[in-house]
């Protein structure tokens, strides 16, 4: 008999062979919560768990030393409610080096550049510039320091020990027309070489990779349950303010869900709070945005419409008669809806929210 030696595990193997079990494990998973739903919202519960896994990928690789601001949440890797009316750009920094950010705000109407600590859903903002404190130039371009200590000239942005990642936002009201911006960003200093490639570094975060694949369908999960019983209404979201899971700290915002027949609409009214921003967007129960590349699936301060300084949005399969704002539900029978309020100078109020027949809406006037 042969006896073939035992061969220890390379580094890195077991970490790799972890990921796999996490993929594996969260496809069963989502399989199980989605067995009540028909093959079309199961095959795309399974292209949000795909997504998830390629935004990840995306950014497995870090060098806090040579950082790159990564364009985050694009249609192939949407993300936990993704914002096709903002441009993100994300970078993993160290807390004790100093960097360069620089760009361009383009057709933006409201930028802002956030610094966080720690990790996922336990992130939170720590220091941030917007367009209020931004020295931006004739031309759009701005340049600002991030840094531990002031360095005494321009625009500074300080890091606090335990810093991991910054995030520039562009606010768009018209992004399908509008003139995109650009960011930059750069060690102030020239790093040192590395002494060796870091094996433990990989380990890390193939480990880090696995953990995060690992929850996308316990959150679908929640998602789910925090939406039980209240379908078809609004409230505030809470959770998410000041800065929290990587959310910008200046947004109020509104959150819920529909549930609805074939020729059920749900009619939302409301009166826009002077804000720097708004926008209305609608979501998969996946957290995925809609087809926004071809439906209209959401509307900002510059698109939509108001009377007498009220909005009025009608979601629904088809487009009703009538003057309120269509957003196209792509004929889904259930979705999230969150409203985004960028700096409102006042609280902002829940809409009226009502279910109605689809050719039953009224005129935004009545």
């Amino acid at each position: 008999m042969i006896r073939v030696p035992e061969v220890a595990a390379s580094a890195g193997e077991q970490e790799w062979i972890a990921v796999g079990d996490a993929v594996h494990r969260a496809g069963e998973r989502l399989a199980q919560l989605t067995a009540h739903l028909d093959d079309r919202e199961r095959a795309d519960g399974f292209r949000a768990l795909t997504r998830a896994l390629n935004n990840h990928l995306s950014r497995l690789e870090r060098d806090r030393e040579r950082p790159e601001l990564v364009s985050f949440n694009g249609w192939r890797e949407k993300f936990f409610m993704d914002n096709p009316d903002f441009r993100y750009w994300v970078a993993d920094i160290r807390d004790d080096r100093r960097y360069r950010l620089s760009g361009a705000v383009g057709d933006s109407v409201f930028q802002s550049i956030t610094v966080y600590r720690g990790d996922g859903l336990g992130a939170v903002a720590t220091a941030r510039v917007d367009t209020d404190t931004l020295d931006i130039d004739a031309g759009g371009r701005f340049e600002v320091t991030l840094a531990p200590s002031d360095p005494g000239v321009g625009t500074w942005l300080p890091l606090e020990p335990g810093v991991t990642m910054v995030w520039v936002r562009h606010f768009h009201e018209d992004v399908d027309h509008d003139r995109l911006g650009d960011c930059t960003i750069e060690p102030h200093d020239p790093p040192a070489t590395p002494t060796a490639f870091d094996a433990h570094d990989v380990q890390r975060q193939l480990r880090r990779l696995a953990a995060s694949i690992s929850i996308v369908p316990e959150v679908f999960e929640a998602t789910w349950k925090a939406e039980e019983g209240r379908a078809n209404q609004l409230r505030h979201w809470s959770e998410m303010s000041g800065g929290a899971a990587f959310t910008e700290p200046g947004i109020h915002y509104v959150r819920g869900a529909w549930s609805l027949g074939a020729d059920e609409a749900l009619v939302i009214r409301g009166s826009a709070v002077p804000s720097r921003y708004w926008n209305i967007l609608l979501y998969s129960r996946y957290l995925n945005s809609l087809d926004y590349r071809s439906r209209t699936v959401s509307r900002t301060s510059g698109t939509a419409r108001l009377v007498d300084g009220r909005y009025g949005f009608v979601l629904a399969a088809r487009q009703p008669a009538g003057d309120l704002d269509w957003l196209d539900t792509e004929g889904r029978q259930f979705g999230l809806v969150v409203m985004r309020w960028l700096l409102p100078e006042e609280p902002v109020p829940l809409p009226e929210v009502r279910v109605c027949h689809v050719d039953e809406v009224e005129d935004l006037s009545r």
